[in-house]
């Protein structure tokens, strides 16, 4: 009796959960039914019986959760912020603009896809859907729309192809270069700065040498790329801080070296795994905030099943895997931009010189929106290489850049689209070459025992220039069209058994187009790492995948330590020193030596650069690579003059001082207390867009943190190099090809932007603790880990 009492009771439960957690809604813009189950740490796995549905209800279902995320995405992406936050942000609107792709859009859309323009248009059809249903009922509305007194508005495909937010190019070092040779000359820039494998000619044109670049060159270009921030007076009073003074950031000690952020991916094929599968594995390194920039979500129609992670505004995957092979991707650093100065027309300032003819710049016309002011009706110029960012009317020049990216094809991402339905290497090597923006390492590996690797993105080929320099627009510096992307660096097969890539040079000393490669690469610290441990003889399994992709082992203190040994301190100094004498250079949470040597680090990049970079080009170059500087002391003769052993070791002691000076300042003289990994040390502290600017009980619901971190931005977990780390591995995947079940992934803070969702910050901890999520596959694991299902029928 008690057992049939039992089994009753259980079925109730069992048909009262289901009932709770599985429901159906009618969706204006469906064809059919689709079906979305919601695993437990909020990834959506969507099952469409049609490609329209699919990616309908996959911009529907993004909107849904990652709506404000949306609404400044696509005022950014058509230079509308202006409407909402006033002036301070007209500069910005113009310059979104004047960088605005202006070619045909049926052919952009379809670039991406032959069915790019139906998939395109489904996308934000189905974010259109949500959109309406939810101003239906605007107290669902996200607390930001409240708290900015807004409503999202419509989409379309034009948004989904902005280029506002890519990895587009070099155009602000080449300023910064430029500007430096005409002050110190290229030889001296050369010494201070890390260009390989090729040398660079960095001479400036005789007719730029007297050139002085102005920051406003560059001005309208910087504020179309700007982040968006906002202001105490864009609150709504109800919601408004009563601090008059705003919040400084946590990381006031943010590093500048871009070099320094990256990305890390290897691929192993069956003959380095222990059970003979392939691995992938990606961990892409940009900035941390919320919500994350990367979404996760699984999509399955005839024709796909997909699942990974990408921008949550762009339809498809960039980066995970299908049911044939897994792909994965990492900056190959690729120059699609040049600064080209113009001689103006005397009598016209709006003709330039090109081929000893003055040639008329093409003229749009834009009005834009301003909050609480007029209209302002704006002309924008275009040379027959891009858009004018600067007309010097006093010394009749004039600045334009030109950019790949706004050739077809120049949406960051989108070509991924492709790659979704790749079934092997012949598939996935053909849809990189669609794959124009950002310039990326693009690896494979398939269930079959297949590995590869083919660099892609538009690649300009510079026949008598570098690109690292302006040049003059009067027709001697031209782009001999573009090299075609499969002709970039690739491998197949290697005998090594793996591929691995971190934004080092990869390219072979006997690859032939070096006129389209570039000379500006990462420090080679990361990369030097992975080789290392994949080159073992040993075979890898799952589990050391997981420990590699995490690993905190800092290359550079395995060298510099060496040279702090022989020197000489005395009290506090040389007990600190004494801890470095037997560490591990693992840069480990809660770890003394990791704090000691990192502040040493960081001074020694400081006292580097105030050392060796000239005054008058130190806000041009303002750091020095780590790599340059390690080869400076490793060779002291080179760098630090006469008696240069003396002088390098002089340098590092002050370093040194100066580092333990830093930290009794900062956390006192107790060296228990100078653990890494703390709020005032390094730490994990995501802020929102509105931090410090509302009330402290809505902050608190809004900001993440502080949680400690370990790692910097040499290591291969990266974490960036500030304090409060900024930047690194917000998203990370795992994946074992023979059995997409066991494939393991981090998406930090959360799937959702709703800071009322409970998928707002549910993976927060678990990332900073450098802990994985299953990310399953199969119907049958994802029914059995589901948070919740819903049947979303046509109207």
């Amino acid at each position: 009796m008690k057992k049939i009492i039992f089994i009753v009771v259980a079925f109730f439960c069992l048909t009262s959960c289901v009932k709770k957690n599985f429901n159906y809604k009618i969706v204006k813009g469906l064809y059919d039914t689709v079906e979305i189950i919601r695993d437990s740490v909020g990834i959506n796995h969507i099952y469409a019986k049609n490609q329209y549905d699919l990616f309908f209800t996959q911009g529907y279902a993004a909107a849904k959760d990652r709506l404000f995320q949306f609404e400044i995405w696509r005022r950014q992406a058509n230079g509308t912020l202006a409407e909402i936050l006033g002036e301070k942000e007209f500069s910005r609107d113009l310059g979104v603009r004047l960088f605005k792709f202006r070619g045909d859009i049926v052919k952009e859309m379809n670039h991406y896809h032959k069915d790019g323009v139906d998939i395109i248009t489904a996308y934000t059809n189905g974010v259109n859907s949500y959109i309406e249903e939810v101003l239906n009922t605007p107290e669902r509305l996200p607390i930001e729309f409240k708290i900015l007194k807004i409503f999202p508005k419509k989409w379309t495909p034009e948004i989904v192809i902005s280029r506002h937010q890519g990895l587009l190019g070099n155009i602000e070092q080449e300023f910064a270069i430029g500007n430096a040779v005409s002050k110190v000359g290229s030889e001296k820039v050369k010494e201070l700065m890390w260009f390989h494998p090729k040398d660079p000619n960095l001479e400036l044109d005789y007719k730029l040498k007297n050139i002085n670049f102005s920051d406003s060159i560059l001005f309208l270009y910087n504020s179309f790329r700007k982040k968006v921030s906002f202001d105490v007076v864009d609150i709504d009073l109800e919601y408004r801080s009563n601090n008059n003074v705003v919040k400084s950031q946590l990381n006031e000690d943010k590093q500048i070296d871009i070099l320094s952020i990256g990305s890390n991916n290897w691929v192993l094929s069956e003959k380095k795994t222990l059970d003979g599968n392939t691995y992938m594995a990606n961990d892409p390194h940009r900035t941390i905030a919320v919500p994350s920039l990367r979404y996760m979500v699984h999509l399955v129609a005839p024709g796909w099943n997909v699942i990974g992670g990408g921008e949550p505004e762009i339809p498809g995957i960039s980066i995970g895997h299908n049911d044939y092979g897994a792909w994965g991707l990492t900056v190959f650093r690729t120059d699609g931009e040049d600064l080209y100065v113009y001689d103006l027309n005397p009598k016209n300032i709006f003709q330039y010189r090109y081929k000893d003819k003055w040639v008329d710049m093409k003229v749009i016309e834009e009005k834009i929106k301003i909050k609480n002011k007029p209209d302002k009706n704006v002309k924008l110029y275009y040379t027959h290489h891009g858009p004018v960012t600067y007309l010097d009317k006093k010394n009749n020049k004039a600045y334009a850049i030109r950019c790949a990216w706004l050739e077809i094809g120049g949406s960051p991402y989108l070509a991924s689209l492709r790659m979704n339905q790749a079934k092997n290497w012949k598939d996935f090597k053909d849809a990189c070459n669609y794959s124009n923006i950002p310039g990326e390492n693009m690896l494979w590996a398939d269930k079959k025992g297949n590995i590869g690797w083919q660099a892609v993105g538009i690649a300009p080929v510079r026949d008598n220039f570098s690109g690292l320099v302006p040049v003059p627009g009067d027709g001697r510096y031209e782009w001999n069209n573009y090299l075609e992307i499969i002709k970039k660096p690739n491998k197949y097969n290697p005998k090594s058994g793996f591929i691995a890539t971190a934004n080092q040079n990869l390219t072979p000393d006997d690859y032939k187009h070096w006129n389209s490669i570039g000379f500006l690469w990462s420090d080679p610290f990361r990369g030097d790492r992975i080789n290392k441990i994949l080159s073992s003889n040993s075979k890898i399994n799952f589990k050391e995948m997981r420990s590699l992709q995490i690993d905190y082992f800092s290359v550079p203190a395995s060298i510099l330590t060496k040279y702090l040994k022989p020197l000489k301190f005395k009290g506090i100094v040389l007990k600190a020193k004494e801890r470095l004498e037997n560490w591990d250079y693992e840069l480990n949470p809660n770890s003394i030596e990791a704090a000691i040597y990192v502040v040493w680090e960081n001074e020694i990049k400081k006292l580097a650069n105030e050392k060796f970079i000239p005054k008058k080009i130190n806000i041009y170059i303002k750091e020095i690579q780590l790599k340059k500087i390690i080869d400076w002391i490793v060779n002291p003769g080179y760098k630090f003059g006469k008696d240069s052993k003396k002088s390098r070791d002089d340098f590092l002691k002050l370093a040194f001082r100066n580092a333990i000076d830093f930290l009794i300042n900062r956390l006192g003289s107790d060296i228990e207390k100078w653990k890494y990994g703390q709020k005032d040390l390094k730490h994990s502290y995501i802020r929102h867009y509105f931090s410090g600017l509302v009330k402290k009980e809505i902050q608190d619901k809004l900001d993440l943190g502080p949680i400690a971190r370990g790692g910097n931005g040499y290591t291969i977990g990266s974490t960036g190099n500030n304090f409060a780390q900024s930047s690194g591995a917000s998203f990370r995947i795992i994946v074992n090809t023979g059995d997409w079940d066991a494939a393991i992934g981090t998406n930090t803070p959360g799937q959702s932007g709703n800071p009322e969702s409970y998928f707002y910050s549910n993976l927060y901890d678990s990332w900073a603790n450098d802990k994985y999520f299953p990310v399953y596959f199969s119907k049958e694991k994802v029914s059995q880990f589901k948070y919740n299902e819903i049947v979303l029928r046509p109207n």
